[in-house]
């Protein structure tokens, strides 16, 4: 573990009432999305959630049981925050599929923002190991059918096929907030966003 890490990695408040499970996945996730998963052993992960390390082979049955957990939870978090952000507010499917580049912006602003769990975790797995893989791919579906389901209500003739492209511009800008640190693109994918949408056949 990077000795940044090691500092960074307090003990949980003796006072803190909630259950070992959720102080050990809060932890985690605290420490796996800043310094990542393969930078962060077992040791730090229970020092800072103020458990013993029995307690989280017996929870998770092992690290990546722990790993596979936290992004159950990262992955329900973010869908649960960004299809709000585009549906909350209300208004014609074009007018939601257009908040996707302003939401992204919320997002890459936050001081909390180490680009997504899901990228992150496949890039450090094996390559030849599906099970990261996996857990990408089903966080992905869900977005894109939402996406796909507004472009369908759009009138788009080729709902699917925009989805995807939709998703592929949001995870290029995903991937380029988190290397240069600027919100700004997310508003080249906004306008990337509107682009595609307005020459989409109906």
């Amino acid at each position: 573990m990077t000795e940044a890490a090691q500092i960074d990695a307090p003990q949980a408040d003796s006072e803190d009432r909630a259950p070992p499970r959720e102080r050990l996945i809060d932890s985690a996730k605290n420490l796996f999305c800043r310094y990542g998963i393969n930078s962060v052993g077992v040791d730090a992960i229970v020092e800072r959630a103020g458990t013993a390390k029995t307690t989280l082979y017996k929870l998770f049955g092992s690290k990546d049981g722990l790993v596979e957990a936290v992004l159950d939870r990262e992955g329900q978090a973010w869908r649960s925050w960004f299809l709000a952000e585009i549906d909350g507010p209300g208004g014609s499917a074009r007018e939601r599929l257009d908040r996707i580049g302003p939401a992204l912006k919320i997002w890459f602003t936050r001081d909390d923002f180490f680009g997504c769990p899901f990228i992150n975790a496949v890039g450090e797995s094996d390559k030849t190991d599906d099970r990261m893989r996996a857990l990408a791919i089903s966080h992905k579906k869900i977005v894109i059918d939402r996406l796909s389901a507004l472009c369908d209500e759009a009138g788009m003739s080729e709902a699917e096929k925009i989805a995807h492209t939709i998703g592929l511009i949001m995870d290029g800008a995903i991937v380029v907030a988190l290397i240069t640190r600027d919100p700004s693109a997310a508003d080249i994918a906004a306008r990337a966003c509107k682009s595609i949408l307005e020459s989409a056949p109906v």
